[in-house]
């Protein structure tokens, strides 16, 4: 089968004669039919910058959806023909890495209740792949995935409704956190973001203000919206000089959130602007227990017609043109979720 990958020089190429998975009794073979471009994680991974990757060449991709075609003797949750998310490709050929593997023509998902339910324990990863509806687009679900990290990353934020929250970065993630913050009665909900094409998605989400950061000064701006100071400030991008910035525009009790993934693991914190009590959550990692308990508010949401995924999607590249995507990225281009389709 084909796989793309990245080597340690940071060259990618799609290799050709990729070995084929090899399943167990308690998983099922995946023939993948899309992937979403993960422009942080990817990217780190390729750049050698992303925590806990250290070995090379490996095999990337994260947020797969694909139709089991094949399963294991003691698989009972997953059935021949499903729909299914976030497969995971952790037994790589030798002289391979995993980077979760979903850039390859096929890849596995476990059955990780019927483990369970059998005394065994999964892979945590395991409890994050789930069945979608039969008639879900293959292609646009892939984006379900981003939609279920940030609602799973906001209940363990503490978001509750009618608290106020500043987000800076409105990529598909950014924006993913001022629509479910909206869905979830946050108010005033406040988007931030040196673009004005996405400041325009942000209203379009629900935002109650936005603001270019290129042209205006976040603090004094926030500073007028929420003159009591801001319960939630929340960074959806990787940019460290928000942290001092958001500290100077909460109020008491209140918590700086982080979940974009900055390249840079290290700033200097000064809080001789901010009020004495006050939080720094740093939720990087989703888990996938969490993403799993998600999953059927999502899928709810878009069957109800109030999220729709494809309004998230602003490119759709067959496999043999994965590069056009990276090059997007490398070249900084406006871009909203990139979707490899096999």
């Amino acid at each position: 089968m084909r796989s793309y990958v990245v080597y340690a020089d940071q060259t990618c190429k799609i290799v050709d004669d990729m070995p084929m998975p090899k399943y167990g009794d308690y998983d099922a073979l995946v023939k993948i039919e899309s992937c979403g471009v993960c422009a942080g994680t990817d990217t780190k991974i390729i750049h050698g910058k992303f925590k806990g990757v250290d070995n090379y060449p490996v095999v990337l991709g994260h947020e797969g959806v694909g139709r089991v075609v094949e399963k294991g003797a003691k698989v009972t949750n997953f059935e021949i023909g499903d729909l299914v998310l976030m497969p995971y490709w952790s037994d790589v050929p030798e002289g391979y890495y995993s980077g979760w593997g979903t850039y390859s023509e096929y890849n596995i998902v476990t059955d990780a209740k019927a483990m369970a339910d059998d005394g065994l324990t999964p892979d945590a990863f395991a409890w994050g792949q789930c069945k979608l509806p039969a008639d879900f687009d293959p292609v646009s679900s892939a984006m379900i995935i981003t939609f279920r990290e940030v609602l799973s990353t906001m209940k363990r934020f503490g978001f509750e409704s009618g608290k106020s929250i500043a987000i800076l970065g409105l990529g598909p993630v950014g924006l993913s956190f001022v629509k479910f913050a909206k869905l979830m009665g946050m108010s005033p909900v406040i988007a931030m973001d040196i673009q004005d094409e996405k400041l325009e998605r942000a209203k379009a989400c629900g935002a109650d203000y936005v603001i270019n950061t290129k042209n205006e000064s976040m603090v004094d701006a926030i500073k007028a919206i929420c003159p009591e100071g801001l319960d939630f400030a929340l960074d959806a991008v990787g940019y460290n000089p928000f942290i001092n910035q958001a500290l100077e525009v909460i109020k008491s009790d209140a918590k700086v959130c982080v979940y974009g993934i900055s390249e840079d693991m290290n700033t200097n914190v000064d809080w001789s602007k901010c009020p004495y009590n006050w939080t720094l959550h740093f939720h990087q990692f989703p888990l996938k227990e969490a993403e799993a308990g998600a999953h059927d508010q999502i899928v709810q949401w878009i069957k109800d017609g109030v999220l729709d995924p494809n309004d998230y999607i602003s490119h759709v590249f067959d496999f043999d043109d994965i590069e056009k995507a990276f090059d997007i990225i490398k070249r900084r281009e406006p871009a909203m979720k990139m979707v490899i389709r096999f």
